[in-house]
């Protein structure tokens, strides 16, 4: 199994429903800057903020996780 830690996918997400990094943040309860990071691959996400984040985009933790092999 292998797993990205540069978040592509909340990238791509927040992109396709035309959100900027600052109001996804809001919508999250958390900061634009943390929000980058977790893009960037800075910081990881933490298993509750995945939750969250697969939950606000309906998809599976998986996709937010960055997981490409089931």
């Amino acid at each position: 199994m292998e797993v990205s830690f540069k978040n592509n996918s909340i990238s791509e997400l927040r992109k396709e429903k035309g959100l900027s990094q600052r109001q996804l943040a809001k919508k999250l309860y958390t900061s634009q800057a943390n929000l980058s990071r977790w893009e960037q691959g800075v910081n990881i996400p933490s298993i509750m903020e995945c939750w969250k984040i697969a939950d606000f985009f309906d998809v599976s933790i998986d996709i937010i996780c960055g997981r490409k092999d089931y």
